[in-house]
């Protein structure tokens, strides 16, 4: 106490002065040298990307190892930096090391869903730019993280899916083979040429160039109904064009049958009246 009170002004300034000149520059020196450090490996990680990029690395690798990388080496430089500044890191890494298990056991889910996320990315089932389906909801993969995956749907909604149904869940990828067959029925009354009908399906699937020609493009009658004749219309295109063609076909059908005078039949009902009940019944 008698020491502290016995400290003039001066003295204070001179300790400041030697502190800053030893400690206080070994911080400013570190500081700089961190921060050009975590500048150089962002850099190194762009560079890095633009390369895979070139070679046509798939994008969920990319997108999902690249963040990690750079998170382990500005994690290693800063563990550089804390020896530099004489800071035990030993003890550091043993209360890490402490505070992750306590969180391990506090997140038991989220490691399933971590988990799960090393799965898609060794396994693949589905990369980012395919339309899947999974857990009852289907879109197109935006994202793929350690933890979600990300969805967006056909009405542009954003749907996070937990990893951890990767490996318990069914999962629908509709963009894998690179072309998808499509099946629509198409109804005619039985008063109609059904022969008239296929040739007028037939040239609709003609008239598109995006429908493709191998496998060849089936139409045929798949059902006598209870109201109707039911003909398929089965054909292949690429997957990015399934939708535009599907949409297609059910508006140039339409067309055609006006135009050749084959019509839809709506549901009907033929109820008959025996006369002998109804005499009776007077």
């Amino acid at each position: 106490m008698n020491y502290l009170m016995a400290l003039t002004f001066s003295d204070i300034l001179t300790n400041v002065g030697n502190w800053l000149v030893t400690e206080g520059l070994k911080i400013v020196i570190a500081v700089i040298v961190f921060i050009i450090y975590c500048a150089v490996v962002k850099a190194i990680c762009k560079r890095i990307d633009k390369s895979l990029i070139k070679k046509n690395v798939d994008e969920t690798l990319r997108k999902v190892s690249l963040p990690w990388v750079r998170r382990v080496l500005v994690f290693i430089g800063f563990a550089t930096v804390l020896a530099y500044l004489g800071i035990e890191t030993s003890s550091i890494a043993a209360a890490i090391t402490s505070i992750g298990l306590t969180i391990g056991l506090a997140l038991q889910g989220s490691l399933s869903n971590f988990a799960g996320g090393v799965v898609v990315i060794v396994m693949r089932p589905y990369k980012i730019g395919d339309y899947i389906e999974m857990d009852s909801e289907a879109g197109t993969v935006v994202d793929i993280k350690l933890f979600y995956t990300y969805l967006r749907t056909g009405d542009n909604k954003i749907v996070i899916i937990p990893n951890s149904k990767a490996g318990n869940s069914v999962i629908i990828n509709y963009t894998r083979q690179g072309t998808r067959r499509d099946d629509i029925t198409f109804n005619i009354s039985y008063d109609n040429d059904f022969e008239k009908a296929k040739d007028a399906i037939k040239e609709c699937i003609a008239n598109c160039e995006k429908i493709l020609n191998d496998p060849a493009p089936l139409v045929t009658v798949s059902n006598h109904g209870q109201n109707s004749i039911d003909i398929l219309a089965r054909y292949y295109t690429k997957t990015d064009d399934f939708w535009e063609v599907h949409w297609y076909m059910m508006e140039a059908v339409k067309k055609a049958f006006d135009k050749n005078g084959i019509s839809i039949p709506y549901p009907q009902l033929d109820v008959h009246i025996n006369p002998s009940e109804n005499k009776e019944n007077k």
